[in-house]
């Protein structure tokens, strides 16, 4: 009798793979009966990871968008599955202990109903954790095997993780070759020897970027994998994922069990996906990651990062270019900065112990990366700025790395007086449900439904506020508008820029400035990020392009006006690229002007705040 295969949309990450945002919930809605009418799928991928951030970012409610989503898949009989990060659940940073075990209840409850559970560092303190909390709340726990290519990272390295995750009592196991750079024939073999261990349910998800995902999808299903994560047209190949026809009459072809496809619902479901994108979705998706590219094996950068990295890399290009141009040097292409980041990449990983690149270790050594190679195309050293989320990373504060951390960084850190840790990861971060409970009484915000409102402002705090006070909206309205008047005059439009738009968000009008900022005044993103008057004393500038915040965490106490501070202390942040890069005072005195409200975007050299 033939083995069935089967398919899961990854839906989600189709549109994280291609570009930065995902669609509004009303889109999700429209597109759901379609995708069932195909009737090929048995799993869909609803949400996790970046997804509920970039609802918040673009002003919707995750909460919502999630039961809407959920509802008509469990209506028809499909299972929904979800990223979870496990120590980090939905986000780029650690999470208490009592917010995960919160996060399952809530997704539970609204409709999800298998976690996806990984951990970039393949560090079971994280995961079985997660194990347990995600049975303990009704979900199905599919533990991932983070898939990479290194001299550590071995078939039997992967064996022995599977086998800790079985004994802790995972449902499923999931072999998540997210930058899709794991060989066939190695990923065929590690399907076998875990299924000796355990005839237990293997899904397997990989990215086609780097060519080889066709073969692998083939060797793993030859060695007994069960279910086969798939994209379509128009986001399916590039970083993206196979498509679901090829893969379907592949297997089909190798005797394989196989669902049909209805093509008139393909076609349906295509047509909806480029009407979201022609709505603005196709504004945030580079040409470049609509193609395939195998130089994309060497770095080993996963899919789902190199969709927002293509968008956020036209900024870095910027910054570079307009250092290089104020120094009188030749100006920096697209290609040759992609070149020179992979290549750093393949040089500072081994270095940095070799952390699987997945969020958000990848972002954490994509960004070492890129920033060494911004900091040396300016003449400064490599290593010269580290943010405090990469030396956690380096220094065990979030699991053990696989393999060991050059000296040179050791010794860095010993320089800076920085701790290694070899502690369970989770005591770092004491529980903070409470005090979440405490803001939420004070501004009069409701729980929500399950407590989901509490768990979104616990788990995504900075980006929940700005959702509430309808900053976020602002800012991407913002942001869209100034894409699509770059469009326009590059296009022969009639726009230019800079120009001034104003912006709705429930009611509140916010004056935004969209264009190229000179460098010469802060770029404020709302009226209400407009700088004061200039007070006395040396300014503190950006290193680098970004949001600017006083505080990192909701307990920390930010620097106001009036407040002493000695030179070397931190007296805020820079959010670039997804980690906060701390911003030291230079010299010892008293702050007399801060220039931005936390949240406002930020240009490099702009003025922070003057110290005198």
């Amino acid at each position: 009798m033939a083995k069935e295969v089967k398919f899961s949309l990854v839906f989600r990450d189709m549109w994280q793979a291609a570009g930065k945002y995902v669609p509004r919930v009303d889109q999700l809605v429209k597109v759901a009966p379609a995708i069932i009418k195909m009737g090929c799928f048995d799993r869909v991928e609803t949400n996790g990871g970046g997804f509920e951030q970039v609802n918040l970012l673009f002003g919707e409610n995750p909460n919502k968008a999630v039961r809407q989503w959920t509802k008509p898949f469990h209506e028809a009989g499909i299972q929904t599955h979800m990223l979870d990060r496990a120590l980090n659940g939905l986000r780029m940073s650690p999470v208490p202990a009592d917010v995960r075990k919160l996060f399952y209840k809530v997704k539970k409850a609204q409709g999800t109903d298998i976690t996806r559970i990984f951990c970039g560092l393949n560090d079971p303190r994280n995961v079985i954790p997660s194990i347990k909390y995600s049975k303990a709340a009704g979900m199905i726990a599919q533990a991932s095997l983070c898939v990479t290519s290194s001299p550590i990272h071995t078939v039997e390295y992967y064996v022995e993780l599977a086998k800790k995750f079985i004994e802790a009592g995972c449902d499923e196991i999931c072999l998540k070759d997210m930058a899709g750079i794991g060989r066939p024939v190695f990923l065929g073999e590690l399907t076998r020897k875990i299924k000796e261990i355990k005839d237990i349910t293997i899904q397997y998800h990989s990215h086609a970027g780097p060519g080889f995902n066709m073969a692998s999808i083939l060797e793993v299903c030859k060695a007994g994998c069960d279910y086969v994560d798939v994209g379509m047209e128009p986001l399916s190949w590039g970083t993206g994922h196979a498509d679901v026809i090829a893969v379907q009459e592949m297997l089909k072809d190798a005797g394989f069990k196989v669902k049909e496809i209805n093509m008139t619902a393909y076609m349906e479901v295509r047509t909806l996906v480029q009407e979201m994108m022609d709505d603005f979705l196709g504004y945030y998706i580079p040409a470049r990651n609509r193609q395939m590219n195998s130089l994309l094996i060497g770095p080993g950068l996963p899919g789902g990062m190199m969709g927002s990295l293509m968008t956020d890399l036209e900024t870095n290009l910027e910054s570079i270019n307009k250092w290089k141009e104020k120094n009188g040097k030749p100006k920096m292409s697209q290609d040759e900065l992609l070149i020179k980041l992979f290549d750093e990449v393949k040089y500072v990983w081994p270095m940095m112990g070799y952390p699987c690149l997945v969020t958000p270790f990848s972002q954490y050594v994509k960004n070492m990366a890129l920033m060494n190679v911004m900091q040396m195309e300016k003449g400064k050293e490599r290593w010269s700025m580290i943010a405090d989320d990469i030396w956690d990373m380096m220094l065990g504060k979030s699991g053990n790395l696989p393999g060991p951390l050059a000296k040179e960084l050791v010794d860095r850190a010993k320089e800076q007086g920085r701790e290694f840790h070899t502690e369970d990861p989770q005591s770092n971060y004491p529980d903070a449900l409470d005090t979440f409970r405490e803001e939420m009484k004070k501004e009069g915000w409701d729980m929500g439904q399950d407590d989901e409102e509490l768990f979104e402002l616990a788990m995504h705090p900075q980006q929940y506020r700005a959702y509430k006070s309808g900053k976020a909206k602002a800012d991407f309205l913002a942001d869209l508008e100034e894409r699509k008047a770059k469009k326009a005059s590059g296009n022969g439009g009639g726009a230019s820029l800079p120009q001034t738009v104003t912006v709705d968000v429930n009611g509140v009008k916010y004056n935004v400035t969209i264009g190229a900022n000179d460098g010469s005044a802060p770029a404020a993103s709302t009226a209400a990020a407009s700088a004061a008057a200039p007070g006395e004393g040396n300014d503190l500038t950006s290193p680098l392009e970004g949001k600017f915040y006083l505080v990192k965490n909701s307990g920390d106490v930010a620097v106001k006006v009036g407040d002493t501070v000695k030179k070397g202390q931190v007296v805020c942040y820079v959010e670039a690229m997804k980690t906060f890069n701390a911003i030291a005072a230079e010299c010892d005195g008293v702050v007399t002007q801060i220039c931005l409200t936390s949240g406002s975007s930020v240009a490099e050299d702009d003025v922070l705040m003057k110290i005198k």
